[in-house]
């Protein structure tokens, strides 16, 4: 492939809802120009962006992948990015290193949720977008009503360039409406494409279309729209002018069809995508100077700037960087600055992807897209510059993390390897997460669901060879009190030699919730010899780790040392210790112990028509709801309180409720009594784990 100017380059991601045929589309779009020589399919795992195992295996994109190809002398750089919820890291990282999106919508399934949120990433960026109506050719496809739903959706400004001749089986072409000519495909394999007239059967509903479009083009510019109202006739060149206008601002989204499958109207796709989206020479970049925190912008004739936007870990190959350049060019052999993080990185190597095939160039240009290996100091969203004219980008915004799992090595060999692996997985991913808990000591991985921690293992699995298995992460009770106690504890033990003596008297109270512990000594006329207190207090802080009902520690307790006595041979300051901690202990079972479990705060977002759902369900996790309000564009917040162990499974639930519309976050707030009965539950299976160790 040849170097290619910004003006001449597009960056385009592509994006939709899982199974609208983004990577169908994507891989024929390789095959007309000529990228590739066949063209691969999903399902026989044979495509050139779906090239991980486990995207093979499921037929499903995860991974955002690099798709250049050169068509009417333009390069265009298309990323296919994965269209469900749990990978949307790749999405969110993608969108910030293209220029435009075209967004694939089924013309079975129509408009989806992930449509509507992929939607509205990109007009949070302010993308110009295209709209592909796919899969013409299915049983039950309808343009039209598609169209509506789009509109109805998007807005009015979603304007068809194209309709569709024939639908489902009888659909074999495209109506141009800039044009008013008509496109079929000329071969079987849809590489030769034929110009004809508009048939008759289509040519009203192209006439109403088209003036659908003039007016939405001629709105676009104000001398336009003061010659049609006038009532002149616009030209095909000045409709696109106005269209031009409106698509750059993201006003005007033009939705196109055909079929990917099929391999029909794909060609005009992308005359549309050389045509109507922005080059990548257009596009200004913003940020701040890492020191005066002064705003900065870059354009494409500035000193180099780019922005990392991807991160894959490989055993063999290494870590691989992918990088969009905003301006200036990144050469090999070169060494560039890392104002994130304030390192000078060296550049070996400077390549392009095209799914896992890789190009080496001679520089990565300013609008292109590259990849980079083996950077040390580099992770995504970090910004690379001339050091000289330093400028860290915005960061991408990536969603917390709302679906936990503790993580366990399946052979004891593995246990040392796990750490190391999944701070490369971490590198690849930003919306994951590891934990590792102290009380009780486990692993918690953190991810956005369910699939996206299976594909976290599996990935651990085959590239670092460690099998792991995941379980419900253990909940951090406590235990506390609820009377107070005065209590003796005595330790004596005469064996030959010196014996052991230890005795106190320990006055045990509870304190306010979220106090935690304190210890006092009241000692007086040396019944307790000073140097043995700090070991009464030792004792008394470990009885307290271990509890007396299911081994969790003990909290919120006051306890004093009020009296006691010494051998002045026997006693030591292991015996003061063993004499406070069995006096703990039973104080501890003779003061009304209970069990406490942790609360979080809850704070739903979520369309308003959900909200009673929302509600109800709340309320059967024993949860408590705090209040509720409308935010606007149909959205409710509705904040609660809720026992953690209600809400491992919320993000599950949650997209279940709402149809993968809501979204939550979490924080914790205090610890209170569980209730008897699941409190009773908790202490059995407690005894039985506890035997099960033993055993």
């Amino acid at each position: 492939m040849r170097d290619y100017k910004g003006d001449r380059i597009r960056n385009v991601g592509v994006v939709a809802h899982g199974g609208a045929g983004k990577t169908s589309l994507v891989e024929a779009f390789l095959f007309d120009s000529g990228a590739v020589t066949r063209l691969g399919r999903v399902d026989d795992g044979t495509t050139t962006t779906d090239f991980e195992p486990e995207e093979m295996k499921r037929k499903v994109t995860i991974s955002a992948a690099l798709a250049p190809c050169e068509w009417k002398e333009h390069k265009l750089n298309f990323v296919d990015t994965p269209g469900y919820a749990d990978f949307v890291s790749e999405v969110k990282g993608s969108l910030r290193a293209v220029d435009s999106v075209l967004m694939v919508v089924c013309a079975v399934s129509g408009v989806e949720v992930e449509t509507e949120k992929v939607w509205q990433y990109a007009q949070d960026l302010n993308k110009p977008s295209l709209l592909f109506v796919n899969k013409m050719d299915r049983e039950n496809a309808d343009f039209f009503a598609v169209l509506e739903q789009i509109r109805a959706s998007f807005g009015s400004r979603a304007v068809p360039v194209q309709i569709p001749i024939g639908s489902q089986e009888t659909f074999r072409g495209i109506v141009d409406l800039l044009t008013m000519k008509a496109f079929f495909s000329a071969n079987p394999a849809g590489t030769q494409v034929r110009e004809d007239v508009v048939p008759e059967e289509v040519m009203e509903q192209a006439l109403q279309a088209r003036q659908q479009l003039i007016e939405c083009a001629a709105e676009a510019d104000d001398e336009l729209l003061e010659r049609y109202l006038e009532g002149e006739e616009l030209s095909a060149e000045e409709i696109r002018k106005g269209l031009l206008l409106g698509i750059a601002r993201a006003e005007i989204f033009p939705v196109l069809c055909g079929s990917a499958y099929k391999n029909v109207a794909v060609q005009p796709l992308l005359d549309a995508i050389v045509d109507y989206l922005p080059a990548a020479a257009t596009a200004v970049a913003e940020g701040y100077h890492p020191v005066t925190r002064e705003a900065v912008t870059r354009n494409s004739q500035d000193p180099f700037s780019a922005i990392v936007f991807k991160t894959t870990a490989d055993p063999f190959v290494g870590r691989l960087t992918y990088i969009r350049v905003f301006s200036g060019a990144l050469k090999p052999d070169s060494a560039v600055y890392n104002a994130s993080k304030g390192k000078i990185e060296r550049i070996g190597n400077v390549f392009t992807l095209r799914g896992k095939h890789q190009d080496a160039v001679g520089a990565i240009g300013a609008g292109d897209i590259g990849v980079v290996a083996k950077l040390q100091d580099t992770a995504t969203g970090d910004t690379l510059c001339d050091k000289d004219n330093p400028v860290v980008f915005l960061p991408i915004e990536y969603p917390q993390p709302m679906f936990s799992m503790r993580l366990e090595a399946k052979n004891r060999n593995d246990e040392d390897k796990i750490g190391g692996a999944l701070a490369r997985l971490l590198d690849e991913d930003p919306t994951l997460s590891v934990k590792k808990a102290t009380d009780p000591v486990q692993l918690v991985v953190s991810g956005i669901g369910e699939l996206h921690i299976d594909i976290m293992v599996e990935r651990l699995k085959r590239k670092f060879g460690v099998d792991v298995v995941l379980q419900s992460p253990k909940i951090p009770y406590r235990e506390t009190i609820r009377n107070s106690v005065k209590i003796e504890g005595k330790h004596k033990k005469q064996s030959g030699g010196h014996g052991q003596y230890g005795h106190v008297w320990l006055q045990i109270e509870p304190l306010a919730p979220g106090t935690g512990f304190e210890f006092h000594d009241s000692i007086f006329g040396g019944a307790v010899p000073r140097q043995y207190i700090p070991a009464v207090e030792k004792g008394v802080k470990e009885a307290l780790q271990g509890g007396v009902l299911a081994g969790y520690p003990i909290v919120d307790v006051k306890v004093t040392l009020t009296d006691g006595s010494y051998h002045t041979v026997d006693s030591s300051e292991m015996a003061f210790k063993i004499a406070s901690s069995l006096a703990l202990r039973k104080g501890v079972l003779q003061a009304k112990p209970v069990l406490l479990e942790p609360v979080y705060n809850l704070e739903v977002e979520i369309p308003e028509t959900d909200m009673g759902d929302i509600i109800g369900d709340i309320n059967s996790k024993r949860g408590r709801i705090l209040g509720m309000e409308n935010i606007g564009k149909g959205l409710g917040v509705v904040r609660a309180q809720v026992p953690l162990a209600e809400v491992f499974r919320y993000a599950l639930d949650l997209r279940s409720l709402t149809q993968g519309r809501g979204s939550f976050a979490m924080k914790f707030s205090h610890y209170e009594e569980l209730p008897q009965r699941i409190a009773e539950q908790v202490i059995s299976s407690s005894k039985k784990d506890k035997v099960a160790e033993e055993g």
